[in-house]
């Protein structure tokens, strides 16, 4: 079924997209949360979408955090005493 307004069109896409994304990753789907910014379902599928984007952006590869420099205040390794 081809939706002629595209704003309308819209909104069932993403229906259908937080559907799966209920299905498959064991939350409850309630058309409620759509769109509602306070919903914890709905919170989480923005998450997701974030996570995916940035996945993409990444060309795919795992997401690798960089060592951190150690801080010269906090190195125990300094013998004064």
């Amino acid at each position: 079924m081809t939706i002629a307004n595209p704003t309308v069109n819209k909104v069932f896409n993403d229906l259908e997209q937080f559907l799966d994304y209920c299905r498959f990753e064991g939350k409850v789907f309630n058309e409620k949360a759509l769109y509602n910014k306070e919903d914890p379902t709905w919170i989480a599928y923005q998450k997701y979408q974030g996570w995916l984007r940035a996945k993409a952006r990444n060309g795919g590869k795992d997401f690798v955090q960089r060592d951190r420099r150690p801080n010269p205040r906090f190195n125990n390794n300094n013998s004064r005493g």
